[in-house]
C-alpha cells in the first residue's frame, strides 16, 4: 500500500465524530420512533422525564449577548435591603470564601452599595425595572426573568466563552453551530448563523471579542457563524471587485469547484465539501445580504419601534432590525454582541447610556416579532456572561460607585 492509499484509510477528527454521530442518531431516531409508537402525542417527543409540559415551537433564535457583564442590581434586581445597609461592610457570613478578582482582592473594605436608581413594579407579574429601562418595563409580562444562575469563571474570556460554548477553554462549537449542525439550515442563500458586533456608547475601554465566540470548533466549518461587519459591505468581499462581474465569478467558481472535487477524490477529506459548500453561499449572499440589509422599504412606524438609532449604521437598534429581517427570511439563530457593560467604575455615566442603547430596540424588536407572528416559533435571549458585586469597587458615594465582577 503506497503513502496515498494509506491516507485514504485513515480517519481524521471530523471523519470520526461525524460518522460516530450518525451512528448515534441512528440509535436515537430508533429510540424516539419506538416511543411515538406507544402513544406520544404528535409533535412532542417522549423522554425519559416524561412529556415536556407543551410541543416544543421555537424553531429559530435571537441571542442579545451583554458582553461585559450588566449590572443586575441596578436594572432588574431590586435588594431594597441594601439601601439600609448603605456603605456598612459586607458580611463575611455572605461572602463566605467566595473567590474575588485581583480588582478588588485587597481592599480594605468592601462596603455594600445599593442602586442610585429608582425601581418599580411593572405589569401583571409586578417585575421590579428600574428606571433605566422604561421601555423593557412595558413589556415585563412577556418576559421570563430568570435569577438565581451563576457560572463557573470569573473572567470575562473564559465566561463568555463557557456562556456560548458550554466550556470555559476555548475550542468548542458554539450554540449557533450545533443549531446548524443538528437542525440544519431552513433557507438557501442566507447563512444559518449570523453574529453582529454593533456599537456602544458606554465604557469605551471594553473587552475583546474573538470570532471563536460564534465559531464551529470541532465541527464542519460551513457551521460556523458569519460575522457582519458595521461599516463596509456586511460580509467581507461580498463585492466583487473591478473588473470582475457575476458571470465571470460563476465561471471562477465552477472551475475552482471542479478542482475541489477532484482534491476531495485525492484525500476524502470532508473539510473540502464544506469549502465548495461555503463558495457558492458566497456567490448566492452577493444577491441576498444587499437584499436583506436594504431597510428603504421599512414603514415609518416600523423603524419608530426601534428608536432613532435605527437610521445608524452599525448602532444596536440596526442590528435589531436586522435580526428581525433574518428570522423572517429563515436564518436560524442571530447573535447581537454589545459591548461595554464592564462597570468597575463611573456605574452613574456609563450604565445609562448603555441601556439607552438597548432598551427601546429591545422592545422594539419584541413588538415587531410579535406582530408579524414571528415571535411564535423565535426564542429571543438577553442576558451577559456574570452578575455585579453587591459591594463598592474602589470609592462609594450615594451619586456613584462601581461594581467587581460576580459569577455567583
Amino acid at each position: 500500500m503506497n503513502l496515498a492509499d494509506q491516507f485514504n484509510t485513515l480517519q481524521n477528527r471530523r471523519q470520526f465524530l461525524g460518522n460516530s454521530a450518525l451512528g448515534l442518531g441512528a440509535f436515537s431516531f430508533m429510540d424516539l420512533n419506538a416511543k411515538d409508537q406507544h402513544g406520544a402525542a404528535p409533535g412532542i417527543t417522549q423522554n425519559a422525564f416524561g412529556l415536556p409540559h407543551h410541543a416544543p415551537k421555537a424553531k429559530k433564535v435571537i441571542w442579545l449577548c451583554m458582553a461585559g457583564a450588566p449590572s443586575h442590581l441596578d436594572m432588574l434586581d431590586y435588594k431594597p435591603t441594601l439601601e439600609k445597609m448603605f456603605d456598612k461592610d459586607l458580611p463575611e457570613s455572605v461572602r463566605d470564601g467566595q473567590r474575588l478578582t485581583g480588582m478588588t482582592a485587597n481592599q480594605s473594605r468592601f462596603p455594600l452599595a445599593p442602586s442610585k436608581f429608582k425601581f418599580k413594579q411593572h405589569g401583571k407579574s409586578g417585575a421590579w425595572f428600574s428606571e433605566l429601562l422604561p421601555w423593557t418595563a412595558k413589556m415585563s409580562d412577556d418576559l421570563c426573568i430568570m435569577r438565581g444562575m451563576h457560572t463557573e469563571q470569573i473572567n470575562h474570556d473564559p465566561a463568555i466563552t463557557y456562556l456560548q460554548t458550554g466550556n470555559q477553554i476555548p475550542g468548542r462549537p458554539s450554540m449557533g453551530s450545533w443549531l446548524s449542525y443538528g437542525l440544519g439550515s431552513m433557507n438557501d442563500n442566507l447563512p444559518t448563523y449570523v453574529a453582529m458586533t454593533p456599537s456602544w456608547t458606554g465604557r469605551k475601554d471594553a473587552q475583546a471579542l474573538y470570532q471563536r465566540l460564534w465559531g464551529s470548533g470541532f465541527l464542519p466549518s460551513e457551521h460556523q457563524g458569519i460575522g457582519f461587519r458595521s461599516d463596509g459591505d456586511p460580509v467581507l468581499y461580498l463585492s466583487d471587485p473591478k473588473g470582475v462581474n457575476s458571470s465571470t465569478r460563476r465561471r471562477m467558481l465552477d472551475s475552482l469547484a471542479q478542482m475541489n472535487r477532484k482534491h476531495f477524490q485525492d484525500v476524502n477529506d470532508p473539510e473540502v465539501n464544506a469549502r465548495i459548500s461555503q463558495y457558492e453561499m458566497a456567490f448566492r449572499m452577493q444577491t441576498s445580504v444587499p437584499e436583506l440589509t436594504d431597510i428603504s422599504k421599512e414603514d415609518k412606524k416600523t423603524l419608530e419601534l426601534y428608536g432613532p438609532d435605527v437610521h445608524k449604521k452599525g448602532t444596536f437598534a440596526a442590528s435589531c432590525l436586522l435580526a428581525r429581517r433574518m428570522v423572517e427570511r429563515d436564518v436560524r439563530m442571530v447573535q447581537i454582541f454589545h459591548r461595554g457593560w464592564d462597570q468597575h467604575f463611573n456605574i452613574a455615566g456609563d450604565l445609562p447610556n448603555q441601556c439607552k442603547d438597548i432598551d427601546q430596540s429591545c422592545y422594539g424588536l419584541i413588538q415587531d416579532l410579535k406582530q408579524r407572528g414571528l415571535l411564535e416559533d423565535t426564542l429571543v435571549v438577553w442576558g451577559g456572561e456574570f452578575g455585579r458585586t453587591n459591594y463598592s469597587q474602589g470609592k462609594l458615594t450615594r451619586d456613584n460607585y462601581g461594581r467587581d465582577h460576580h459569577p455567583r
